[in-house]
């Protein structure tokens, strides 16, 4: 049995269904396994590699950074979080950032946000979306609007409530006088890639101004330009309450943010919530290098014109393989929906040199790196065009 297996059986907790694969290097769109076989990744990471893996910018960030200051403590102030939240800030609504290590993290911040905010006129329930995911910790498993998650853990948080994405009749019954904010994700990853159209998320606006309720997004796997711009929300022309980042944001190091406007950014004062790694200098750094190469490499562009390219060549093996249901997503975020459990069609890909990922047992989601190039793109098609015609 291969060493690192082996010490993965007797010490690591085993909380993953692992793939018998040990990776020890990676650069841009490709891994190496340790015997030295080679993968194209078109699922980098969960999408934390947003960049491809090891880019040049973000290693040298960390590098520099790594010499001068790793950790200090958020009783003082550190001049790269100051700048992560001033470029954040401007990139999206002008709104004000809490910093802390995953997207869970960010999600956790955003419920206590919300419940603090309603908490004068007895408000705490949020409504959130069936087949949504929002995290492993207890309170961001309850949000989660899919029953596997549950499962051994209840009692779960109270004051959830849950609607299916798109069905407005069934939100507007689910809201009541303690009903605090909605919260979902701009497109479900877990849940199967599901999306909606912009008169959907506008009608949430409304319906929120309406009550005066708190509207989160969820842009953990959304954000920093997987949809070909900077955050999901801009493709849809709504500006939420609250937005959570994570994943790409720091190009490989742990990350998350919570992001929220301005005439709400005194509801969490000092004492009410922390995050003692939050926002550190390494990790600032990092994602500093990340929004810096998504501008200076017009990766927002990128991630259009090779989502485009993805989708297309997928929609004409649709033609050709009827166990093909439907492609879905937007920029560099696609659900390929199968009339079957893909699982096996994932492992025959990977058998192959294609790393692809399968959610909601009949969706392979298609989330490669924003530099992905057209010839990747021929490469990871010809691979996926073989499994098909082998099945």
């Amino acid at each position: 049995m291969n060493k690192t297996i082996n010490l993965y059986d007797k010490y690591v907790l085993n909380t993953y269904k692992r793939i018998p694969v040990v990776f020890v290097k990676g650069k841009g769109s490709y891994l190496w396994d340790d015997k030295g076989t080679k993968y194209l990744d078109f699922f980098p990471g969960w999408g934390v590699s947003g960049l491809g893996h090891c880019h040049p910018a973000v290693v040298s960030a960390i590098k520099k950074q790594s010499d001068r200051l790793l950790h200090m403590s958020n009783n003082y102030y550190n001049e790269l979080q100051g700048r992560l939240a001033e470029i954040i800030s401007k990139e999206s609504f002008g709104g004000r950032v809490f910093f802390c290590n995953s997207g869970a993290e960010a999600n956790e911040a955003a419920i206590k946000l919300v419940r603090k905010h309603g908490s004068k006129k007895g408000r705490y329930e949020i409504v959130t979306m069936v087949q949504s995911f929002h995290g492993r910790t207890l309170a961001a498993i309850t949000a989660t609007g899919q029953e596997k998650y549950h499962e051994g853990f209840r009692p779960l948080v109270p004051g959830f409530k849950y609607v299916r994405l798109g069905d407005i009749g069934a939100l507007k019954a689910a809201i009541n006088a303690k009903t605090a904010g909605i919260m979902l994700e701009p497109i479900q990853g877990e849940g199967g890639i599901n999306l909606e159209s912009k008169e959907y998320y506008h009608e949430l606006r409304k319906i929120c101004d309406q009550h005066g309720l708190l509207l989160v997004f969820d842009e953990v796997q959304t954000g920093m330009g997987r949809t070909g711009r900077m955050f999901c929300y801009q493709n849809y022309g709504v500006v939420p309450d609250v937005m959570t980042l994570a994943k790409c944001l720091g190009g490989g190091v742990p990350i998350g943010a919570m992001v929220v406007k301005n005439d709400i950014s005194s509801v969490l004062g000092p004492g009410t919530h922390a995050s003692t790694f939050g926002g550190n200098p390494l990790a600032c750094a990092a994602a500093v290098a990340v929004f810096d190469t998504i501008r200076k490499q017009k990766l927002l562009k990128n991630a259009i014109d090779m989502g485009d390219c993805l989708k297309k060549k997928l929609k004409s093996l649709a033609e050709d393989f009827p166990v093909i249901r439907d492609i879905r997503g937007i920029g560099l975020m696609i659900g390929l929906e199968l009339d079957r459990d893909g699982s096996d069609i994932v492992r025959k890909c990977m058998t192959k040199g294609l790393l692809i990922n399968c959610t909601n047992e009949k969706v392979l989601r298609w989330m490669p790196a924003l530099i992905v190039t057209k010839k990747e793109i021929d490469a990871a098609i010809g691979i996926f065009e073989s499994v098909l015609k082998e099945m």
